[in-house]
């Protein structure tokens, strides 16, 4: 069975991994809004931030702590985790310990990282890169395909309008899968970003607007939801902007599903 299927998944968690306590907060929630709402669920954390704006930046926990990490939450609490990968050399290290890899909107071009992906036997989610066009990520699909993953996810996370701003074209979900024939997901906090307008040159961002486009995603027929998520998230280690606050999650959750629900109702009939 595919890791993105059955429709709709949805993947949330911190930014960067945090310390142990924060983990299995929100590892717990997205287990309670699975037994709620009956969607598959994984949680998601960074071992490293490797493309920060600012050199002294939080980056996170490296890559042999964040690994330990993410199979303690993975094994205590019997969850799914993805995390990403930025170099080749990663990439079975990860393997080895999550359950799916993603690949970040700035490396979607990355051949070498994409096929080492491939040929990993996990499943792999590539985020389109804020410049791409839909059509032009079949490129990255078929990489990892010829490298042997049969698993293979697209997030959307918005394209650059300017030099400050990301815009969600919704006509993107339909475009992505028919180029590609992959599962689209959406990502509702990325997609907020004002890249290098926060403070100090940090990226920025206006999580008010998540609630507006998840919905929109929704009932443009989105395969899943991507969100970033923490209890506190002004006290987050990275895009603390855009994070949605945890007790939000379920409101959100249950709207989103109610109109993908109906949605996919409709396209039916």
């Amino acid at each position: 069975m595919s890791f993105w299927a059955p429709a709709p998944v949805l993947i949330a968690g911190p930014c960067v991994l945090e310390d142990h306590s924060t983990n299995v907060e929100i590892a717990s929630c997205l287990q309670e809004l699975s037994s709620k709402h009956n969607v598959q669920v994984a949680f998601k954390a960074s071992f490293d931030k490797a493309n920060r704006s600012n050199a002294d930046a939080p980056r996170g926990p490296g890559i042999e702590r964040g690994l330990e990490m993410l199979e303690r939450v993975k094994n205590e609490l019997a969850i799914p985790v993805l995390t990403d990968i930025h170099e080749v050399w990663q990439v079975n290290e990860a393997a080895a310990v999550v359950d799916a890899l993603q690949i970040p909107a700035f490396l979607c071009r990355q051949t070498d990282l994409l096929e080492a992906a491939g040929s990993s036997g996990r499943p792999v989610n590539i985020k389109k890169g804020q410049w791409m066009p839909p059509e032009a990520m079949a490129g990255a699909v078929t990489k990892v395909r010829n490298a042997g993953g049969v698993d293979v996810a697209l997030t959307e996370r918005g394209s650059f309008f300017g030099y400050g701003d990301l815009v969600v074209d919704m006509r993107n979900f339909r475009r992505l899968r028919e180029a590609t024939q992959a599962p689209v997901l959406f990502d509702a906090t990325h997609s907020v970003q004002r890249p290098g307008l926060g403070p100090g040159g940090s990226s920025g961002g206006n999580r008010e607007f998540c609630t507006d486009l998840i919905k929109g995603a929704a009932a443009a027929g989105a395969d899943g939801f991507y969100l970033e998520t923490h209890p506190s998230p002004d006290k987050a280690q990275s895009d603390s902007s855009t994070m949605l606050p945890l007790d939000r999650l379920d409101e959100l959750i249950e709207r989103t599903l109610t109109i993908w629900n109906a949605a996919a109702g409709a396209g039916k009939q």
